[in-house]
């Protein structure tokens, strides 16, 4: 697919007198997806541009420390307005998403709204939905676009410490903390481009990291002494967890995440499966070493995609209907996971 030119699109925007902008991104928003939400937001306030960040679903509390977050609209218990605000848009960036499924309900005002589109993303097989597109599935982070987007605009200057600060967040996340394979030496120099502008990389570590509720701690714990299966024949370890469970540690919204990776962490595990009963549905989240391709398996079976080794997906089934599932497609892909 071919993408714009990063100025091409702001002067797009430029051409309308006081255009109404709005930016998006998916559901249950991470810190790539909040870092370069707030991060696009930060740097067209300084170049001129007022926009507002609409999230389908809320974030977790270890990202609201960001500059703007407590102005974030949310779309759940604010249908009416975000909905009215996307009809009256004239652009709508999607950051951090390929598919209009991934925003939940706020996915169908987008995709009836009039306005210009905007897809800034770095997943695989995008939907096609948008006007204008910034994608590169080779990034190692939305972030790493929104600087990239900055930077090949020649408009450096407006970034400043709090945009920064946001940007460096998803870069340092959606790397791993910059030990997957998706972090090269130009994701390095991003990250010391954000340094200079003064921020405190330890302390944003610390805020993303380390900053656990005691039920979150006590809760990982008992998902790995509890809940953790372990399949030797395929190199495949399963945690499953159930509405009762959540409600039992008074699990919020990023409490959940990083568990799949303590599966992935076992010795001769290839691929670590997180499932997840969400009420409405059961949500799961893969990750996978090498060759073996988790947003494939996702895309295949459970209505999801991603990255090669990182991905998600959903399924309409019970719980244990949903592990069944899974078990009996792993058995498809047995002489994969052995190789």
């Amino acid at each position: 697919m071919s993408n714009h030119q990063a100025s091409d699109i702001l002067q797009a925007i430029q051409s309308i007198a006081a255009p109404k902008v709005i930016i998006t991104t998916h559901h249950k928003p991470d810190a790539d997806a909040m870092g370069s939400s707030l991060g696009l937001q930060l740097f067209l306030k300084n170049f001129g541009i007022a926009s507002t960040v609409i999230t389908p679903t809320d974030f977790a509390s270890f990202l609201h420390w960001m500059k703007g977050s407590n102005e974030v609209v949310i779309f759940e218990g604010n249908e009416k307005k975000a909905t009215q605000m996307a009809m009256e848009a004239d652009f709508i960036f999607c950051l951090d998403f390929n598919h209009l499924s991934r925003i939940n309900e706020f996915g169908e005002a987008v995709g009836n709204s009039k306005a210009i589109k905007i897809l800034m993303d770095h997943h695989q097989f995008p939907q096609g939905f948008e006007q204008l597109t910034y994608w590169d599935d080779k990034a190692s982070s939305t972030c790493e676009l929104v600087h990239r987007f900055i930077t090949e605009s020649n408009n450096h200057s407006n970034i400043d410490k709090d945009c920064a600060a946001c940007l460096y967040t998803g870069l340092m996340t959606d790397t791993g903390s910059f030990r997957h394979s998706n972090c090269t030496s130009n994701t390095h120099r991003i990250a010391a481009d954000l340094m200079d502008y003064g921020i405190d990389h330890v302390a944003i570590h610390d805020l993303v990291f380390d900053s656990f509720t005691e039920d979150r701690v006590r809760f990982i714990g008992y998902a790995l002494n509890k809940k953790l299966e372990i399949l030797r024949e395929y190199k495949t370890a399963i945690i499953s967890i159930n509405k009762d469970e959540l409600k039992q540690f008074n699990i919020q919204t990023g409490d959940t995440e990083g568990l799949v990776n303590y599966g992935l962490g076992i010795e001769g595990i290839k691929f670590a499966i997180l499932v997840i009963d969400r009420s409405k549905l059961v949500k799961m989240s893969f990750r996978s070493k090498g060759n073996f391709a988790a947003n494939a398996f996702a895309m295949n079976h459970f209505n999801g995609g991603g990255h090669f080794n990182a991905a998600g997906g959903s399924s309409t089934a019970t719980l244990e209907e949903t592990v069944h599932q899974v078990k009996e497609n792993l058995k498809l892909y047995s002489q994969e996971l052995n190789a």
